[in-house]
């Protein structure tokens, strides 16, 4: 195999989850969870800044799986039933995570202490997607506050 020097990926710029009304899940990840919308195509996607150089996705799988991305000749793509995902929070701030998902009427469905470190605590977004707040220590890596 020959040698490519070292390329490697940088990290995750983005990841996605699907959702039939964008409208509902669009309140949730701002309102609840305090992302920013910066793009929007009525009934096809709404896309969110996420820490510093990281983008929440947001599709309706009936126009991704048709289209791809449209104007740009992106792969079709699109999802059934429920996905995961899992954004970092600090562990000093869990007690403000329960606070704030009480207060929008969220339960907690899960809040895992895990054996080698971290703790998470997991939430269904409005598609019944599982979606996870979670200390970074539980991949071993520093907290990062807040």
């Amino acid at each position: 195999m020959p040698d490519h020097g070292d390329v490697q990926t940088l990290g995750v710029l983005e990841a996605c989850l699907y959702a039939e009304d964008l409208e509902a899940g669009e309140r949730f990840y701002t309102e609840a969870l305090g992302l920013e919308p910066f793009a929007r195509e009525e009934g096809r996607h709404v896309f969110f800044r996420c820490g510093g150089s990281q983008v929440f996705l947001l599709f309706d799988p009936r126009r991704t799986r048709q289209d791809g991305s449209g104007s740009v000749p992106v792969p079709s793509h699109g999802a059934t039933g429920p996905g995961h995902v899992a954004f970092a929070i600090g562990e000093s701030a869990l007690d403000a995570w329960r606070a704030r998902l009480a207060d929008h009427g969220i339960a907690i469905e899960a809040e895992i202490a895990w054996p080698r470190g971290g703790r998470s605590l997991y939430v269904r977004d409005p598609a019944g997607n599982s979606v996870e707040l979670a200390t970074p220590s539980l991949w071993g890596f520093a907290d990062r506050g807040g």
